[in-house]
């Protein structure tokens, strides 16, 4: 089964973060576009309106698990490298590219910083960026010399960092050979599929005016029944700003993304349709006119292959956690449970 490549994981925390606000987010009010959803997409949240288990947010710590994963191509792709066109191999990650009070520093070295770098090594251009880590390995490793003349490697302080950066390390390493197996190109088109069946498969163009009392709706439905044009009507009277100006237009939008009210009355309506009677929401009276149904085209795997990446190894994580969490005593002194967590216990002789 072929792998695909996996993002980094500091893209993915981001929806591991995200995953659990699903909730659709909606742009009605006096001062937006009033009943007029997000129009594109984000597809984190528009392919489930169903909320994963409930679970505690993801650490941040683990924004770097898969960093492994990568560093093997960055060194392919390494400044350091050869050109893979030529005859001549790729140097090894062992190979030494610096000495400094003799300890080495090897191109597996300048990999790893690049990836823990990362946004920051883009700033530099790329023929120049592993000369910048090197250089940067460089001053660390003198500095670090420097740390340890003054004992400062002996603190509590020192001891206490050090300890939680090898936690992450071993973290990072877990998560990294438990994800080998779940990103697929099988599992990638599975969980689109899935994920595009939970889409609305109709949407519809409307227009709409909003007016405060019930009484100027139907005065303008009767203008409208006279003939008058509903856009200029919308630009003089809507009290919608986001809309009036070009004619009352709230383009496409499915069923899920209004108020329902104006969601009902919109969709119960015929191409050129208005409704006769005028609809209320909590934002005033709407007079809703049907412009357009069409059917919803999902965005091709190709577009969202790196969200549903996300997707997977955020289920990934939860799903080791939680089994992870099966076996395992958690206490606390109070014996409250962590936010989210249900199998805290009080430590022995603590105060209830």
């Amino acid at each position: 089964m072929r792998l695909v490549r996996v993002p980094s994981i500091r893209v993915v925390l981001t929806l591991c973060g995200a995953a659990h606000g699903h909730d659709t987010n909606r742009r009605c009010g006096r001062q937006l576009n009033v009943c007029h959803a997000r129009s594109t997409y984000v597809w984190g949240r528009a392919m489930s309106n169903k909320a994963p288990p409930r679970t505690r947010r993801t650490p941040i710590m683990i924004k770097r698990t898969l960093s492994a994963m990568a560093v093997s191509a960055l060194i392919a792709s390494s400044a350091f490298a050869q050109d893979t066109t030529s005859d001549t191999p790729a140097p090894s990650p062992d190979q030494v590219l610096a000495t400094v009070n003799g300890d080495d520093i090897t191109v597996g070295d300048v990999a790893y910083a690049r990836e823990a770098l990362g946004d920051a090594v883009q700033q530099v251009p790329e023929a120049q960026r592993d000369e910048m880590v090197l250089s940067l390995l460089v001053d660390m490793a003198l500095m670090s010399d420097a740390a340890k003349a003054e004992g400062m490697d002996q603190t509590d302080d020192f001891q206490r960092r050090l300890e939680f950066q090898r936690m992450q390390a071993l973290q990072e390493a877990y998560m990294t050979k438990m994800v080998q197996g779940v990103v697929t190109q099988d599992a990638l088109q599975q969980r689109y599929d899935e994920e595009v069946a939970k889409l609305p498969k109709e949407q519809v163009t409307a227009s709409h005016i909003l007016v405060e009392t019930e009484d100027e709706a139907k005065d303008i439905i009767k203008q409208l029944d006279d003939g008058a044009d509903f856009a200029e009507l919308a630009e003089e009277n809507s009290k919608d700003p986001g809309s009036a100006q070009k004619g009352g237009s709230l383009g496409k939008f499915t069923r899920g993304q209004m108020v329902k009210p104006f969601e009902d009355a919109a969709f119960a309506l015929e191409p050129g349709q208005i409704t006769e009677e005028p609809v209320q929401s909590q934002f005033g009276w709407h007079i809703i006119k049907l412009e357009d149904r069409s059917e919803v085209t999902p965005p091709p795997l190709t577009q969202v292959a790196g969200q549903i990446q996300q997707l997977l190894v955020r289920d990934a994580y939860i799903d080791a956690v939680a089994k992870l969490k099966e076996n395992a005593t958690i206490e606390t002194p109070d014996g409250k449970p962590l936010p989210g967590d249900e199998s805290a216990v009080p430590v022995p002789g603590s105060t209830q």
